[in-house]
């Protein structure tokens, strides 16, 4: 059965950024899109105005009055990994036998009808994803994009193409999460990264590896494999491979990289042809190597330089990934959804590059107590880099408590002096007390709801 050909399509853990892009993605087409999630959002009200109908408690009652309505085989659910097993309507609909597909094996069918470029790694894919897609379109290239974040140059996290098109791409964000990114076969293939994460799922960063050279090994025979220099290194690949670098000695990397009026300007060294006086907006050196990145596959399908100069030049990157909030004189507010280590320090160095003289303060929610647990030296290592850190309790998501695993434990481990445990609902008031200079939050939980509080109180005092 063609993806397109059923009836009604049923989300389980429709607000999610993954999920929403496929939510769109039936609505675009017409078709019957229901679904649950467990908090109402600005992205799930969204739906709604696109079409979705959407609830958010769980009511196996409604479920099955809806699904009364049609046949068995011509009802498709699709749920998140995060959906625990005893939700009411996951647990009803699996003894009921209705077909329960992962977010994973549909984006996986969806891209089967597409030459499929696909972006991997623990960190740094977003961005890459985003880039990619908005270099190609930039281009006039026809290709459809399921982003893991909102593009600030279109506004949402699903792009489309013409399908009509034999010749269309569709640019996807690769999740590693539960080995998802297996049900790819792409074109090209790029991983920007594989440090150890979701060791909950993998047990040990071997066994991460192991699937990370599965997934590589996934490449069509006729396409690209791109891979950053460590994660050749780490992977011991074997197959041919474009391998790129900030500054090393790979087919692809950077040189006379300089920081002038807060961009980063520097030329891109190519096997294909060099491209020269290339300046990006997003600040910090993990984004110049994205950006490497997303040249190396934008040459691969034939653009030229000039094009991707005017592209790396016009992108606004991703809602929070170091999203300015607030940039006055006197207080910088960036949001930033970094969740692991290395993602916390790529964040923290570029605000200290960019504002050498102030003071940075960061509000960190800690995500999973699996993470915070396999990661508490990293996380307080990288937290050090603050002038001030502010930590608030761990955002659970899918897991249950950890004995011992809090944030209290996190900040025992800090050495920084200004160090403070906060409660959330408390935050807006130790900012009106400790006034910052520049503020960063930092978290993939839900601390985005207090992005626009946060907003409005800097925007107030500085008036």
């Amino acid at each position: 059965m063609n993806i397109l050909d059923y009836k009604l399509y049923y989300f389980l853990g429709a607000g999610g950024i993954g999920m929403s892009a496929l939510v769109r993605y039936f609505n675009h087409y017409g078709k019957t899109v229901y679904g649950y999630d467990k908090t109402e959002t600005d992205l799930t009200r969204q739906l709604q105005d696109e079409g979705a109908q959407l609830h958010f408690d769980e009511d196996k009652a409604l479920v099955k009055k809806l699904f009364s309505l049609y046949s068995k085989e011509d009802i498709l659910v699709i749920y998140t990994p995060a959906v625990p097993k005893d939700h009411a309507e996951f647990a009803y609909l699996q003894n009921e036998g209705y077909n329960l597909q992962k977010r994973a094996w549909v984006l996986g069918e969806i891209t089967k009808q597409f030459r499929t470029i696909a972006i991997a790694g623990t960190h740094g894919k977003t961005t890459t994803t985003t880039l990619t897609t908005h270099v190609l379109k930039t281009a006039g290239i026809n290709c459809f994009a399921f982003l893991g974040g909102i593009s600030q140059n279109y506004k949402t996290n699903l792009l489309l193409g013409d399908a009509n098109d034999k010749d269309a791409y569709v640019v996807v964000e690769a999740d590693e999460y539960d080995r998802s990114f297996l049900t790819l076969h792409p074109y090209i293939t790029v991983i920007t990264s594989v440090d150890a994460d979701h060791l909950d799922i993998y047990g040990d960063l071997n066994a991460m590896h192991q699937t990370y050279t599965q997934f590589a090994s996934q490449v069509q025979r006729e396409g690209f494999l791109i891979v950053k220099k460590n994660v050749d290194n780490d992977l011991r690949l074997k197959d041919k491979r474009l391998v790129y670098s900030l500054n090393l000695d790979t087919e692809y990397s950077a040189n006379s990289i300089e920081i002038i009026d807060g961009e980063f300007c520097y030329n891109i060294n190519s096997p294909i042809e060099p491209v020269s006086h290339v300046a990006i907006g997003l600040p910090g050196l993990h984004n110049v190597e994205n950006s490497i990145a997303a040249v190396a596959v934008a040459q691969q399908l034939g653009i030229k330089g000039d094009v991707i100069n005017k592209a790396l030049r016009s992108f606004k990157g991703v809602k929070r990934r170091f999203d300015y909030r607030v940039k006055s004189k006197s207080v910088v507010y960036i949001d930033d959804y970094a969740h692991h280590p290395e993602e916390l320090r790529a964040a923290i160095t570029a605000a200290k590059q960019l504002y050498p003289d102030k003071k940075v303060t960061g509000i960190f929610q800690p995500h999973l107590f699996t993470r915070t647990r396999d990661f508490a030296d990293g996380f307080a290592e990288s937290l050090d880099l603050l002038d001030v850190c502010v930590l608030l309790d761990i955002y659970p998501a899918r897991e249950k408590p950890i004995e011992g695993i809090n944030s209290q434990m996190l900040l025992d481990k800090m050495k920084s002096k200004e160090k403070f445990l906060v409660k959330k609902e408390n935050v807006l008031e130790f900012l009106k007390t400790h006034p910052p200079q520049v503020v960063m939050t930092l978290g993939a939980g839900d601390i985005d709801s207090l992005i626009e509080p946060i907003e409005k109180l800097l925007n107030e005092t500085t008036k």
